[in-house]
């Protein structure tokens, strides 16, 4: 049986992840209060971010920077693509 949340992006229970999806405190109040469809649509910014910004993930400012924009996703509630960004109508 797999476990619920009660999800802070999305504001209603569903089914949360099967283990933390990163590593430390951060991490675990992830696992503890977000979905996995909630983590989906933040892997999906994350590309955003890492192809708008040209993030190098190994570089240690930009894993910060990345951390901090999680933060804000899941739990600060103002993240927001890059200004710069279009999307596309496909």
């Amino acid at each position: 049986m797999s476990r619920t949340v009660q999800c802070v992006l999305l504001q209603r229970e569903a089914p949360g992840l099967d283990n933390s999806p990163y590593p430390g405190e951060l991490g675990q109040r992830i696992f503890e209060n977000v979905s996995r469809e909630a983590w989906q649509q933040w892997l999906g910014r994350q590309t955003l971010l890492i192809n708008e910004y040209r993030i190098n993930p190994l570089d240690p400012k930009s894993r910060k920077f990345i951390e901090e924009e999680m933060e804000s996703f899941f739990f600060g509630g103002d993240s927001k693509p890059p200004p710069e960004f279009v999307p596309s109508d496909s």
